[in-house]
């Protein structure tokens, strides 16, 4: 089998999270500067095998598209444009950040580690494949 990687897309950061080879366990991979997001993934699946990338899709709480959305689909298109072998879904992601806090508290990490934004980013794409790989479970 090969891995799903889930992304986090950020206009500065992206977070990123993958499965194992055999998609039971979701772990975070990294955070990367979003510009050098393409070098960083392009250079990934070189090494690993990739059955899909699930991308956050940004919307506000309303369910209306945040502001964010136009760059996620920027990405989006340029990717597939690229490798279309490797598909591409979009996963609301609304209120992931929200639970990532909660996480490290839950988890027991100080204030000043709770405070990394990168951090943040790469357990809200683990959450975002997470709760991907149990919706498709169903």
């Amino acid at each position: 089998m090969a891995r799903i990687l889930a992304i986090d897309y950020g206009k500065k950061r992206t977070g990123i999270a993958v499965t194992d080879p055999l998609q039971i366990i979701a772990g975070g991979l990294a955070t990367v500067d979003t510009s050098k997001l393409f070098d960083f993934l392009n250079d990934y699946i070189k090494k690993e095998t990739v059955e899909a990338i699930v991308v956050g899709e940004p919307r506000q709480p309303n369910g209306k598209p945040s502001e964010n959305l136009s760059r996620v689909m920027q990405f989006v298109e340029r990717w597939q444009k690229i490798h279309p072998e490797i598909p591409v879904e979009l996963y609301d992601e609304r209120f992931t950040s929200v639970i990532a806090h909660q996480a490290m508290i839950d988890g027991g990490l100080r204030k000043k580690a709770r405070a990394d934004k990168a951090l943040v980013d790469e357990i809200s794409a683990t959450i975002i494949l997470e709760d991907y790989q149990r919706r498709r479970k169903q």
